[in-house]
């Protein structure tokens, strides 16, 4: 087969999957993050930051079960943090050693409180 050969019909698109979980207490906010955040479901991140909108003073990001997160995920974050200035606080936590490295390449960890 060479380089420029077709693909098999059988070849799959790879899915990018999401599972949002919002709690709260109050004004406090918990938006647990289970899959990829990536340039595919930040959309669906940002639809629920906004539909809290000014409830929220403060906002956590348990990102124990987040699997992958890309730029466009970072970006949504970072959107997050820029509109809680004002309004109180953000926390992220529980970060995968993998995320965590993305967190310290990018040197997020030095714009977010991490727990």
């Amino acid at each position: 087969m060479g380089l420029f050969s077709k693909k098999s019909k059988n070849t799959s698109a790879s899915t990018s999957t999401l599972k949002i979980t919002v709690t709260n207490d109050g004004a406090e906010y918990t938006f647990l993050l289970d899959g990829r955040l990536d340039t595919m479901t930040s959309p669906d991140l940002e639809t629920k930051i906004n539909e809290v909108g000014d409830k929220a003073t403060k906002l956590i990001f348990d990102l124990d079960k987040l699997e992958y997160i890309s730029s466009a995920g970072l970006r949504v974050l970072l959107g997050a943090a820029q509109a809680m200035e004002d309004k109180g606080e953000m926390i992220v936590r529980n970060l995968s050693q993998t995320v965590r490295d993305v967190f310290e390449l990018t040197e997020f960890n030095l714009l977010f409180t991490i727990e």
